[in-house]
């Protein structure tokens, strides 16, 4: 249950960084290095819906339990089998 709820705060916190990005750009300000990666006319504007999108993924990761094994899964060939 509590994943379910911490998944869901996630998935709310990413929807609204996707809705509201000016919002969140008058209040945070422009990105830098967005603007210079992504390109001078909104950049930062793709840089914050890119990450309300991850935010959204990782939370129904986190909703439906996969969220340990997939890290695991990217983790283990990298560092081998923890113990």
């Amino acid at each position: 249950m509590q994943s379910i709820i911490i998944g869901l705060l996630i998935i709310i916190a990413g929807f609204f960084l996707v809705i509201k990005t000016e919002w969140f750009i008058r209040i945070v300000g422009i990105n830098y290095w967005a603007e210079r990666w992504f390109g001078t006319e909104g950049g930062t504007r793709m840089f914050y819906k890119l990450l309300g999108i991850l935010f959204c993924f990782i939370g129904f990761l986190t909703m439906t339990g996969l969220i340990k094994p997939m890290v695991m899964s990217i983790i283990t060939p990298l560092f081998g089998r923890l113990k």
